[in-house]
């Protein structure tokens, strides 16, 4: 059918409009009126006053008609790569050095916490009533509270003049042993400058100043 187009479309000398329709193709196109062919299946109509006649042609509708398409040919999008950046010999240094610093601050710190384990245990007695030669927190002395102290954290110091057995110190920690107007008094030392102790039957065992109880000398286990 499409070749019977293209002949009459080169004798004619215009090109053809082809039309599909669901029931069936038909196909108009431009012809001289003294070329109208009246083969089966066609009819023709004259067109008053007119150079043309309009054919219709019908066509089965199992007819098949193909048309040509572009071939488009695709490419995948390139892969991009992501590039990491690598570390600078400086850069790792300074990362050894920084976990270095992390690592010493910690030692320090645990070292630290078990020093002031006393000292948190000596928090514990605050309120304590003061009884001469009591070693329990019913009623201790100075000597009974600091040996009650130690005793805590699995220490053993002698009940007076524990200082004997410890180690003098100028810089002491959380914990050491403060004893005061040579050897009259005893107490924990916990940190700043300040102690705690069992002073005397009407304040009992309190958080008091260094300085506040007379001259001191410090002592420690380490």
């Amino acid at each position: 059918m499409s070749n019977a187009v293209s002949a009459n479309a080169g004798t004619v000398g215009r090109q053809a409009a082809v039309i599909a329709a669901a029931s069936g193709l038909i196909l108009s196109m431009g012809l001289p009126a003294n070329a109208a062919d009246s083969a089966a299946g066609v009819s023709a109509s004259a067109e008053s006053g007119s150079a043309q006649t309009a054919l219709a042609v019908t066509a089965a509708p199992t007819a098949l008609v193909s048309f040509e398409r572009p071939a488009v040919k695709t490419a995948p999008a390139p892969k991009v790569e992501t590039v990491r950046a690598q570390s600078t010999a400086s850069e790792t240094g300074a990362s050894r050095a920084s976990e270095a610093t992390s690592a010493s601050k910690l030692a320090g710190a645990v070292s630290s916490a078990a020093a002031s384990g006393l000292a948190a245990i000596a928090y514990t007695g605050i309120g304590h009533p003061y009884v001469w030669g009591g070693t329990t927190p019913n009623g201790w002395d100075c000597s009974g509270f600091t040996q009650w102290v130690y005793a805590q954290a699995g220490i053993s110091i002698p009940r007076t003049n524990a200082w004997t057995a410890m180690k003098p110190t100028s810089t002491p920690a959380p914990g050491d042993l403060v004893m005061q107007n040579g050897g009259a008094h005893v107490g924990i030392y916990v940190g700043n400058g300040m102690m705690i102790s069992a002073l005397n039957p009407s304040q009992g065992t309190l958080l008091h100043s260094v300085a506040s109880t007379g001259t001191s000398s410090f002592f420690t286990l380490q």
